[in-house]
């Protein structure tokens, strides 16, 4: 007979819970950069986290907000999982919740590990990076739209916001757990991604090139960036291709996550769409 680990369930009924208030506290960069954690809102967030490996601490449930087929299946596996189970009153949840749509369930989780180094890269890989993006929602939209597209992972270069933070984990539908992640400086991702080597390919609006009219075949790293600036200096290098998006309005660029969507897509056009979804070595 095999032993199993139960789940360890609380109850919470105020919303003043020391244990409550800290998860919330985990909103906070500075205290996501401390515990190592962050926390995930949503049914299907939480199950792409439980998908892609991510160690929960504890989770938070609202019985009577859990309607949902996904929900219901976020909660029992997490119970599965062995994680602390705590479960809360309508108030308390509140608390803690702060997404719109609200399934009921809110988990706390460790940060996978975002180093460049361990980041696994694939013959004919297709790499997104993405420089100095500020909003979590173009982030978190960034990343799923990398998963859609079948890219072989994500890199942050230079970051000003955290992969992790909650709204782009919300706005990835939690494929920041799925789609393999790294972050490092600008200057640090470029000497890696020459050392691998990989071709690159970098969206700038002053471009003479193109998206269309470039290959985007065999081992390519697409480079977008800020959502005001656009690239530092750093991606001026001759060994990197500069394509832009034609512009036929009075603006001058797209949002950055819908940029990096067509540029991605164009990429696997080129390359064929395969008939089915593929997993990914993690």
């Amino acid at each position: 007979m095999t032993n199993r680990t139960r789940s360890t369930t609380v109850d919470i009924v105020s919303a003043a819970n020391p244990r409550l208030k800290a998860a919330v506290r985990l909103r906070d960069r500075r205290e996501r950069d401390r515990t190592g954690r962050t926390i995930v809102d949503g049914a299907r967030e939480i199950l792409h986290a439980l998908d892609g490996g991510a160690r929960v601490v504890e989770a938070y449930v609202c019985e009577p907000l859990v309607t949902s087929v996904d929900a219901r299946t976020a909660v029992a596996r997490l119970r599965d999982a062995a994680a602390t189970t705590v479960t809360t009153s309508t108030a308390a949840f509140e608390k803690v919740a702060f997404g719109e749509r609200a399934d009921g369930v809110v988990a706390v989780v460790d940060i996978p590990s975002t180093n460049l180094d361990d980041l696994h890269v694939p013959a004919n890989a297709l790499l997104l990076v993405v420089e100095g993006v500020e909003k979590p929602g173009n982030i978190g939209a960034i990343v799923r739209t990398a998963d859609g597209a079948g890219a072989d992972g994500v890199i942050a270069a230079s970051p000003i916001t955290d992969v992790f933070n909650p709204n782009a984990i919300r706005a990835s539908l939690g494929t920041v757990f799925t789609v393999p992640i790294a972050a490092a400086s600008s200057a640090d991702v470029i000497a890696s991604l020459q050392g691998i080597p990989l071709r690159i390919v970098a969206a700038r609006v002053d471009a003479e090139a193109l998206y269309s009219d470039v290959d985007l075949r065999g081992a390519v790293a697409i480079v977008v960036g800020n959502e005001a600036g656009g690239l530092t200096s750093a991606w001026s290098d001759p060994d990197v291709t500069a394509v832009r998006l034609p512009m036929l309005g009075e603006a001058d660029s797209l949002n950055v996550s819908a940029a990096a969507a067509i540029l991605l897509y164009e990429a696997r056009r080129q390359r064929g769409i395969p008939d089915q979804r593929r997993g990914r070595a993690r």
